[in-house]
């Protein structure tokens, strides 16, 4: 009978620890939820542009992508991409893999490959994959655009 009433009281003591070991190891995955690293900054994405201005016009060919820093385009800006007919991906320009420094702001290099200057770090442009050093793919943000109409608005947001 003691044998039985001192696993149990081992058995209160234990479950309670564990329930908390995996409470935190459940919260601290959650930090790294968007696979950036934890000093990732978090801003307000809300860009709106014509892709038939001039500034935008190689976003009308597929492969085309351009740099914005506009007002609400994160802290380094973001690249968009024109992946198909029908889709875009658009990234932030700060390296997903380190904090956020001088040397982290990302650039397309050849067309097909971003890079960071820091590290060397690169990831394909048409995907946003890894390709060397860093273990995140490209931060990326949703967009909306209207393929059937005329109006040419490609609006991105977080």
């Amino acid at each position: 009978m003691i044998y039985f009433d001192m696993k149990a009281k081992i058995l209160k003591t234990l479950i309670p620890i564990l329930l908390i070991f995996s409470i935190l190891k459940i919260l601290n995955s959650c930090g790294n939820i968007e696979e950036t690293t934890s000093c990732f900054p978090n801003q307000l994405i809300s860009v709106q542009i014509n892709i038939s201005l001039p500034a935008y016009y190689q976003l009308q060919n597929v492969g085309g992508w351009v740099y914005i820093s506009e007002q609400q385009s994160g802290t380094r800006g973001l690249i968009i991409y024109r992946a198909s007919a029908t889709s875009f991906k658009i990234y932030d320009r700060n390296a997903p893999h380190i904090c956020p420094d001088t040397n982290t702001t990302l650039e397309v290099e050849g067309g097909t490959l971003v890079i960071c200057k820091k590290d060397n770090a690169k990831w394909f442009l048409m995907s946003g994959a890894p390709a060397e050093v860093s273990p995140y793919a490209l931060k990326q943000y949703y967009y909306s655009f209207n393929f059937n109409s005329n109006s040419n608005i490609l609006n991105i947001y977080n």
